[in-house]
C-alpha cells in the first residue's frame, strides 16, 4: 500500500492499511458474510518485496486460506491467458440486497472513482463474465496458488 499512496503520510498508509485489513472481517461475520469473487493475475504472485522477503509466501498462504471459505471464490488469471478486458485496469464490482443498484470501484493513486449508472455498471459486469471466463477454473487456481506457496518456503 505504501508504494501506491505517493500522496499519503505514513499515519494515512498505516490507517489505510488498518481498514483494508478490517474489511476483511466482513467475510467471516456470523451475522452473515458476504459473497466475495477475485481473479487475481498470476503474475503478482511472483513479486517478491526485497525490504520483507516472506510477504509473498505470507500472501499465497492467506489465499488457500480463504479461498476454502464457501463465500469465496478465487480464480487465477494465467500469465498465457486468451485476451481478455483485464487488461484495461483492475476494478470491484459491489452489489447490494434490495433496491440499491450495483456500483463499480476503481481504485487510482489519488483515491477511487465510483462508477454507478446502470449502464456503465452493466459494462464492467460484462468485463468481469469474460475474465472469469479466461482464468483458470477455482481447483486449477488453487492448486497453483499452493504449488507457489510451497516453492516458496524452499
Amino acid at each position: 500500500m505504501a508504494a501506491n499512496a505517493t500522496t499519503r503520510t505514513p499515519e494515512e498508509v498505516t490507517a489505510l492499511s488498518e481498514v483494508r485489513m478490517a474489511r476483511q472481517a466482513v467475510l467471516t461475520r456470523p451475522e452473515g458474510p458476504l459473497k466475495f469473487w477475485a481473479v487475481i493475475h498470476e503474475a503478482v504472485l511472483h513479486q517478491r518485496f526485497a525490504v520483507r522477503p516472506d510477504t509473498m509466501r505470507e500472501q499465497l498462504r492467506r489465499l488457500l486460506d480463504v479461498a476454502e471459505l464457501p463465500n469465496v471464490t478465487i480464480q487465477i488469471m494465467p500469465l498465457a491467458a486468451t485476451p481478455h478486458p483485464g487488461g484495461a485496469g483492475g476494478f470491484n464490482l459491489v452489489g447490494f440486497p434490495g433496491p440499491m443498484p450495483a456500483v463499480a470501484l476503481l481504485e487510482n493513486l489519488i483515491g477511487a472513482t465510483y462508477v454507478e449508472g446502470v449502464d456503465e455498471v452493466q459494462v464492467f459486469a460484462d468485463a468481469f463474465e469474460r475474465i472469469v471466463a479466461a482464468a483458470l477454473p477455482v481447483d486449477d487456481s488453487m492448486a497453483l496458488v499452493s504449488r507457489m506457496e510451497e516453492e516458496s518456503r524452499r
